[in-house]
């Protein structure tokens, strides 16, 4: 049942604006910076958390599951929201930011299958 899922979706997806707010007012940006992305990762590492403890039941792991494969349709369509004039008028912090975004990213594809292939081989 998706539903299970929500309470989690909804907790990751406050901390994690609540956190791209304050970092973009710790950089003086009156904007949401990373938060969804933040937020994305919150639902990946606590889901991950709650089943190798046993703390979730099949229907909230569905739940869950669901929700982490509609999860990615919302964050484009959220992106795709923004103001990209305003982001372009951002010059180089803007540039700045979206590059290390991407070798951060790029760097954690590498670290995270490789720690999937441990996991494998280790059941």
């Amino acid at each position: 049942m998706p539903i299970y899922g929500t309470a989690l979706l909804a907790a990751c997806l406050l901390v994690g604006v609540s956190t791209g707010k304050l970092l973009g007012a710790l950089l003086g940006i009156d904007a949401d910076i990373g938060g969804v992305g933040v937020a994305m990762l919150l639902l990946i590492f606590c889901s991950d958390w709650l089943r190798r403890r046993g703390l979730m039941s099949p229907p909230s792991e569905n739940g869950i599951l669901f929700w982490g494969q509609i999860y990615v349709p919302i964050v484009v369509a959220m992106a795709a929201s923004q103001n990209v004039r305003g982001a372009l008028g951002g010059g180089v912090m803007a540039f700045l930011a979206g590059a290390v975004t991407v070798v951060i990213c790029f760097a954690l594809v590498k670290i995270l299958a490789r720690a999937g292939r441990n996991q494998e081989t280790s059941r």
